[in-house]
């Protein structure tokens, strides 16, 4: 049985996972590259204010499936568009670790657009004077206390990593 309380086919997975709408939060900048893809590979997306994370899902009011309402789905994805802004975050530790508290209750991921960051974070060439180590140590801590992990990607990709990682956790919702 799915979430749903029906076990969907294959097939069916395959046809409600076209449906599938994008969440991006109201505050989240800098992210016309991310908006571009979506566009340009026709996803559907909506603006929301989010509670957590930048990036989230849902499956539509599907009536032939018996998706009577909109399903939302349980996951997020945070974005950072650099390693000078993981490092704010981080500094901030009270507002950074509230959201980490709310994303531990579900699956979420967290990428930064810089393929070369974590070696700038080992080197500490990013603006804050923050230690690498101490940083590192936080990063790490942060993932292990709270079941995350962190991708460091080429911007390029953004859009299509955050598509695919909030589609395949809907195809298992609907599977499971």
């Amino acid at each position: 049985m799915s979430a749903l309380g029906y076990k969907y086919t294959p097939k069916e997975v395959d046809e409600i996972s076209k449906t599938l709408t994008i969440t991006v939060d109201t505050r989240e900048q800098k992210n016309q590259h991310v908006r571009d893809y979506f566009l340009k590979k026709d996803i559907a997306f909506v603006n929301r204010t989010m509670k957590t994370g930048d990036y989230g899902c849902f499956i539509p009011a599907n009536p032939e499936f018996g998706i009577m309402r909109d399903m939302f789905v349980s996951g997020s994805v945070e974005r950072k568009n650099g390693v000078d802004e993981l490092v704010e975050s981080i500094k901030d530790r009270t507002r950074f670790e509230n959201e980490l508290i709310r994303a531990s209750r579900m699956p979420f991921t967290l990428i930064v657009e810089d393929v070369n960051g974590y070696q700038k974070i080992l080197n500490g060439t990013y603006r804050s004077q923050y230690k690498p180590q101490s940083l590192l140590g936080s990063l790490k801590t942060f993932e292990a206390r709270y079941g995350f992990t962190t991708h460091f990607i080429n911007p390029a990709y953004s859009g299509n990593y955050i598509y695919h990682t909030l589609l395949y956790l809907a195809r298992e919702v609907l599977k499971s």
